[in-house]
């Protein structure tokens, strides 16, 4: 079904893997539209409650974009680069209703890292270098690097690491909360299952709520407390809301996915 992405079902965890490795992961145009089809599959799959994204092997999570495939664009093509990989990758996988933790193993640099940064959540292997060297090819990152970081770490971070291209290690990256858990490499796919599992226990239409809730507060034009307000009131229409109550009231744990 998929050339470069790998897909595995574990319960309600779905893991998707992106497998390049030749070429560390690189994301390459038709890698970005599996990944689009994939994440579009498991977000309409009942079944599936939270997604986890990694990359194969040890050395790479995504070590970037595929250069070859845009060295010789012109503006117009490179602004529709842009446009386009954040449309149906970028921002798309930011606002999934499901959750998606990402399992940063090895290299995230340029798109990789952007990748991480739209995911939800980021578990980070200790062996993981992370980084935005863009502008060491002449051009700036593109899908969404120089706004997420910005919000993940804070301007005079971001501006350091984009202006310098330098990487940091894992510990850096959870010092200044890039990441939000660092473990040894064999044990980083179990770290996001763990999460994963106790992401489960809760309600799914309530998770995505939050989600939309969060995000809002990042979009221009757009005032996060109210769709906190609207998002906290849709919740009483569902029946995750009456079985939560419910068992609250009964004192037992709530029964959200059956």
């Amino acid at each position: 079904m998929y050339n470069n992405i790998l897909i595995e079902q574990k319960g309600h965890i779905q893991i998707i893997t992106i497998n390049r490795p030749a070429q560390l992961n690189a994301l390459n145009k038709e890698t970005i539209e599996e990944l689009n089809k994939a994440l579009t599959s498991a977000n309409d799959d009942k079944g599936t409650g939270v997604i986890i994204l990694t990359g194969s092997g040890e050395k790479s999570f995504v070590a970037g974009a595929d250069i070859k495939e845009f060295s010789d664009f012109g503006i117009a093509q490179g602004a529709e680069l842009a446009k386009n990989g954040q449309e149906i990758l970028f921002s798309y996988l930011e606002n999934l209703s499901t959750p998606v933790i990402a399992a940063i193993n090895g290299f995230a640099l340029g798109g990789g890292l952007e990748l991480a940064m739209a995911s939800h959540i980021r578990i980070a292997s200790s062996n993981a270098r992370m980084g935005l060297p863009e502008v060491s090819l002449g051009v700036i990152p593109g899908y969404g690097g120089t706004q997420r970081l910005a919000q993940l770490v804070g301007r005079g971070k971001a501006n350091e690491m984009v202006f310098t291209a330098g990487m940091i290690n894992a510990e850096d990256a959870l010092k200044w909360g890039l990441v939000n858990h660092v473990v040894e490499p064999l044990e980083l796919i179990a770290k996001a299952e763990e999460i994963a599992g106790k992401i489960l226990n809760n309600s799914a239409s309530a998770i995505a709520s939050a989600i939309r809730s969060v995000n809002a507060n990042y979009n221009d034009g757009i005032h996060g407390y109210d769709v906190e307000v609207e998002e906290f009131g849709k919740c009483f229409g569902t029946p995750d809301f009456n079985e939560g109550t419910t068992a609250f009231l009964e004192k037992r744990k709530p029964n959200f996915r059956n």
